[in-house]
């Protein structure tokens, strides 16, 4: 009896394909693979699959309890985990893709870049017109940093931040387990601790609980004046409101925000007109860099012949955890 696996992505090459197709035979899968203007045939055939390769909570609603495995191709699942009531199966496995940290990193360079530079300054004296050119600037190299999260994303940018000199990188993550990217790893549990020494603080936390509005009014109010803040996990967790109050009275340096709560930002949000800041439409990870679509294909066709052989999946989340 055949197995089936229903692809639904929109990114995807022909060599793409061609990757799962290969995988899909030598498992001994029966490869479907649709674009996303194909939402009633990726349905239609889902109903015999026992595997789902997609980012579509509307998709997966349609599954029947026979799926098995759901492979998420984003790397943020909170909608999944927040909404038991998408799997039919409450046993189905669900993995996702940790390989934004490439294009991630890079973004956060630029944009710790932009602020310890005064970007957001110098765009606003270049559009009235002006030429002053004395802002004193600061570098990565012999700064400090202070990253909240060591996952894939955390890592990432601490490596890229090192070998552009930093003089000291801190990690925060809930265990705070040693890893080597970091000098130190600290538990979340002593966030209060750190934060009065942090002069940039970069955010790739996910969305859970416990996360969310890690960074409130009490904690940003912690954080020297010469601190920046950059965020690239979700926008839940900082609390939006004294945050713009810190950048508009001079008590926080600046920000670079590219999540916000909620996305899209409305029109009216005065987080727009903050002072010395950076906001991007959740652009850091994506599906823009070919590098990371040729990883994300990759690491799925690697954990389906994981799945095929019983083996476990380098992806698992937790559901329960959210992550």
């Amino acid at each position: 009896m055949s197995r089936h696996l229903c692809v639904y992505l929109e990114f995807l090459t022909e060599a793409h394909k061609e990757q799962i197709r290969q995988a899909a035979t030598d498992t001994g899968f029966v490869p479907h693979i649709f674009t996303l203007d194909q939402f009633e045939e990726a349905k239609a055939c889902l109903q015999d699959c026992e595997v789902l390769y997609a980012h579509s909570p509307e998709l997966l609603r349609t599954a029947p309890a026979s799926l098995k495995w759901y492979c998420c191709s984003f790397a943020g699942v909170d909608p999944y985990c927040k909404d038991p009531t998408l799997f039919a199966n409450p046993d189905c496995l669900m993995t996702n893709s940790n390989v934004y940290g490439v294009t991630i990193a890079e973004h956060v360079v630029m944009v710790t870049l932009m602020l310890l530079r005064r970007m957001p300054e110098y765009i606003e004296i270049v559009r009235n017109h002006g030429w002053s050119n004395q802002l004193a600037v600061r570098s990565i190299r012999d700064n400090e940093f202070t990253i909240l999260g060591t996952g894939n994303i955390g890592v990432n940018v601490a490596e890229r931040l090192r070998g552009m000199g930093a003089a000291r990188i801190l990690g925060l993550s809930r265990s705070g387990k040693p890893h080597p990217a970091f000098d130190q790893v600290r538990p979340i549990s002593d966030l209060d601790t750190v934060l009065p020494q942090t002069r940039i603080l970069i955010m790739g936390l996910p969305s859970t609980p416990e996360t969310f509005h890690i960074l409130n009014r009490e904690r940003i109010a912690l954080l020297p004046a010469d601190a920046y803040v950059i965020n690239v996990g979700r926008g839940t967790a900082i609390e939006q409101k004294p945050l713009i109050e810190a950048l508009n009275s001079g008590k926080l340096a600046g920000a670079a925000l590219d999540v916000m709560d909620p996305e899209p930002l409305p029109k009216d949000d005065p987080l727009w007109d903050a002072r010395n800041i950076i906001l991007t439409p959740h652009v850091s990870g994506n599906m823009t860099l070919g590098y990371t679509c040729d990883k994300n294909v990759e690491l799925f066709c690697a954990d389906l012949r994981n799945y095929a052989a019983g083996r476990p999946l380098a992806g698992l989340v937790d559901r329960s955890r959210g992550y």
